[in-house]
């Protein structure tokens, strides 16, 4: 069964080996190119995330030479890894091709510009987070203690989103800055998310933002990282699947997807240490759903709800 996963950091790892590492075949990678295939992940998006920490006047060229190792090692040196830039592109997929869509984990990169997010969606970004766990110019993340919401730039950068059919990612932000988006976005999603009342981390999304999001027919994508499945012990596939439990005891059954964090999580959970592993997840929740449900957690939710 094919996976669409919405989230891994595959892009900082090669960024930051400076070229060593090879998407192909690297084992320091979760995702290279031959653990996706053994997964039978058919679209990986891989996220371009910038260090808050970072210099200012350096960020945006972080970005730049992340996006350049996409094309030329992931892209470049592997035939088969085809990059989606329009939302059809998911439909013309051949057999044995994946996909590879950029994301953008946190607008830092582009300080306080628009020029630069519109290169960057020239260079194929179509979903973006506005924050990480900081604050930035656009919105305050879940980390910021003041807890504030869009900024006038982060409703620009939203209006940005609608107007090209980007989605806007709602995964790190604060809880005012998410009701903040889900009143002027019109593509919503959470890339990789889990749910609070089965763990109660701040990353979590609570059960009146999940009812929120499934009333405005977005996705919520289950993330992998240990800390936010559970807080304490080894962390197992059941573990996980709790959540999506939870999502479709609120009518969510139609709006969850997959969204890994590989690349950036250290902690695994046992039987999904890297992207080869993802039919295990798949072959435990068969256990529980029908065929046509798991589908959908899988790839088609996401599908049947890509911006149009």
């Amino acid at each position: 069964m094919q996976i669409i996963d919405l989230h891994c950091d595959a892009l900082l790892k090669l960024y930051e080996s400076k070229g060593k590492l090879k998407f192909k075949d690297s084992l320091e990678l979760d995702t290279n190119f031959e653990r996706l295939q053994k997964g039978q992940v058919k679209v990986q998006a891989f996220a371009i995330f910038v260090y808050p920490e970072m210099k200012s006047e350096q960020k945006f060229q972080c970005a730049l030479d992340q996006i350049h190792y996409f094309y030329t090692d992931v892209l470049g040196n592997n035939p088969n890894m085809k990059q989606i830039k329009e939302w059809t592109d998911f439909d013309e997929l051949k057999e044995g091709e994946i996909g590879a869509m950029l994301t953008l984990e946190g607008v830092d990169a582009i300080g306080n510009d628009l020029q630069k997010l519109s290169i960057l969606y020239q260079l194929g970004v179509r979903s973006i987070g506005l924050t990480w766990n900081n604050a930035n110019l656009a919105a305050d993340g879940v980390g910021e203690e003041r807890g504030g919401g869009l900024t006038a730039f982060g409703r620009e950068i939203v209006e940005f989103n609608n107007r090209h059919k980007l989605l806007t990612d709602v995964s790190h932000l604060s809880e005012k800055a998410f009701w903040d988006v889900m009143e002027e976005s019109y593509y919503p999603i959470a890339s990789h998310s889990n749910a609070q009342v089965i763990c109660n981390h701040r990353r979590n999304l609570s059960d009146e933002q999940a009812l929120a999001l499934f009333e405005k027919d977005a996705q919520i994508h289950m993330v992998y990282s240990t800390r936010f499945v559970t807080p304490e012990g080894d962390v197992t596939i059941s573990d996980l699947i709790k959540h999506i439990d939870h999502f479709c005891s609120l009518g969510g059954v139609k709006h969850i997807g997959l969204g890994s964090d590989f690349d950036g999580i250290d902690a695994k959970i046992i039987g999904l240490e890297d992207a080869s592993k993802q039919q295990n997840l798949l072959d435990e929740l068969l256990k529980y759903y029908n065929e046509d449900e798991v589908k959908g957690f899988a790839y088609q939710n996401f599908l049947d709800h890509r911006p149009k």
